[in-house]
């Protein structure tokens, strides 16, 4: 399998999705540990918190997809983050989102996923995704409906009361 050695930038209407940063670990952490993390299974500990962000930025080099924050491009504030997870806590290519308080409700987590969606098909040549859902988080079971996902009972999952979204090129 072919792997990109650089982690791509893609444009929205609205939104920069880009490689993660340095600067990014701040809000990173303070979502991480924080009890808004609870659907993700957190909220995490430091060093916790820090190997997740570690393994996102180094999914790139490893498997051709990681994560990408979510910029605001009209003044560069960040909102959150998208990925495509690979590896061996995901039994598949796994699109996920994580929001910012700030940023919810406004449409940027369904704008951000569809790009990432359609550069995993375009460019990774990824056939479908999953979404891997904790049953009680409402917010991202709908934003997966959105984006046309359905659910797939049969799939394997890291966490057998996750629901598993399926979604289609």
């Amino acid at each position: 399998m072919h792997l990109m050695t650089k982690t791509p930038t893609l444009m929205t209407t609205r939104l920069t999705l880009r490689p993660m940063r340095a600067e990014d670990w701040t809000g990173y952490h303070s979502f991480m540990t924080s009890d808004r993390s609870i659907y993700m299974g957190g909220p995490f500990s430091l060093a916790v918190a820090w190997g997740m962000f570690c393994a996102d930025h180094a999914q790139w080099s490893l498997f051709g997809c990681g994560a990408l924050m979510i910029e605001n491009t009209a003044d560069s504030e960040c909102y959150g983050q998208v990925g495509i997870n690979s590896g061996p806590l995901f039994p598949e290519w796994e699109l996920g989102w994580l929001l910012y308080p700030e940023a919810e409700g406004l449409g940027f987590a369904y704008e951000a996923a569809a790009a990432l969606r359609t550069w995993s098909r375009d460019v990774r040549n990824l056939e479908t995704l999953v979404s891997y859902i904790d049953s009680n988080n409402a917010r991202s079971t709908q934003l997966a409906e959105r984006l046309g996902a359905t659910l797939d009972a049969k799939a394997r999952r890291p966490d057998p009361t996750d629901l598993v979204y399926r979604h289609y090129g």
